[in-house]
């Protein structure tokens, strides 16, 4: 398998961890877009939101965003703030097409929308 993500998860490559279960995994990002960079995917290789089976992977969604407030509490950014991102394909800047959320905090993030119109 070519997916870097799962080549991760099968001990093939190296990780510093910050959450581990059974279904998920979070480890931090090699190349950090802010002071706490995690990046937090299932187990199972689902290759884009869009592959997500209703009903099959409710669990591993469910625990994926578990996974995210247990990181951001214990990295101690829950209460400052933090960003959960998700890229879906290649328009999105997606890079690796194996499900994943980015956690970034640790310092004052820009908006991602500058104004409203009303």
């Amino acid at each position: 398998m070519s997916c870097i993500f799962c080549k991760i998860v099968n001990g093939e490559l190296p990780s510093r961890k910050a959450y581990e279960s059974d279904a998920v995994l979070a480890f931090h990002d090699i190349s950090p877009q802010a002071p706490v960079h995690v990046v937090i995917i299932p187990k199972k290789h689902i290759d884009t939101m869009n592959e997500v089976e209703s009903g099959t992977d409710d669990a591993v969604m469910a625990e994926l965003l578990h996974a995210a407030r247990q990181v951001a509490r214990e990295l101690g950014i829950a209460e400052s703030g933090y960003r959960l991102v998700n890229n879906c394909n290649d328009d999105s800047g997606m890079e690796v097409h194996h499900l994943h959320f980015h956690l970034l905090g640790g310092r004052k993030l820009g908006a991602l929308v500058s104004r409203v119109e009303s």
